[in-house]
């Protein structure tokens, strides 16, 4: 049950955040070696219940009162194609989907951007939604970062976790903000490789609270 209260507090977070409008978007978690939970098709996030969510394996096998979300197979070729993801948030945040429908790449313009997502997010291939073809350009443009954009749809974010998963898409959203911003005053300048290497390796090995050890007297 811990894992379906931790998805519905991140779908009531995305929908405060403004993250998705309506039914739309999804969100799922790796629950065991080869199954995942996903928000189901089509219902209203302010009325799901944890009962709601679908449990489901990578071949489409699902349990649960309602269908899972159409992009089930994205989920799937996530989870099986990276083993470090744990969680899957997928959005239509303004911002974002403006570089996602002018299939441009979010560029690489902010410390915390690249901290978290490895780099610039780049712009999967365009074809339709829910597909197989959709889920296999998705993987392929995602490689080892920790977000994609789906070309005239939307963004996602992976993670080990959920909380991290929603961070991933809305310092995403962030970027894009700014960085359209930043064209209005001007060129927007893009990190360095060298640079956007250490943050991330920083991020990735040292970032976050950890409890020092006391000296010794």
């Amino acid at each position: 049950m811990k894992l379906r209260e931790e998805m519905l507090a991140t779908i009531q977070q995305m929908c405060r955040d403004n993250l998705v409008l309506g039914t739309w978007g999804n969100v799922s978690v790796r629950d065991g070696e080869n199954h995942f939970l996903i928000t189901p098709s089509g219902m209203e996030y302010s009325q799901l219940t944890a009962e709601d969510l679908v449990r489901m394996d990578f071949a489409g096998s699902a349990d649960g009162r309602w269908k899972p979300s159409s992009e089930w197979r994205l989920h799937a070729a996530l989870f099986q194609g990276r083993e470090d993801i744990g969680a899957i948030v997928h959005t239509h945040s303004v911002h974002a989907t403006a570089f996602a429908v002018a299939r441009l790449p979010v560029p690489a313009v902010v410390e915390d951007l690249v901290q978290v997502a490895g780099g610039s997010v780049d712009v999967a291939a365009y074809t339709m939604p829910g597909t197989e073809e959709l889920a296999q350009n998705a993987l392929q443009a995602l490689g080892s970062k920790s977000a994609v954009l789906l070309a005239s749809h939307g963004l996602v974010g992976v993670a080990p976790t959920l909380p991290e998963a929603l961070k991933v898409c809305q310092i995403v959203e962030k970027t894009a903000q700014a960085a359209l911003l930043a064209r209005l005053l001007g060129p927007v300048h893009e990190l360095s490789d060298e640079d956007i290497s250490a943050m991330r390796s920083f991020y990735l090995t040292s970032y976050g609270p950890e409890k020092r050890e006391e000296e010794k007297e």
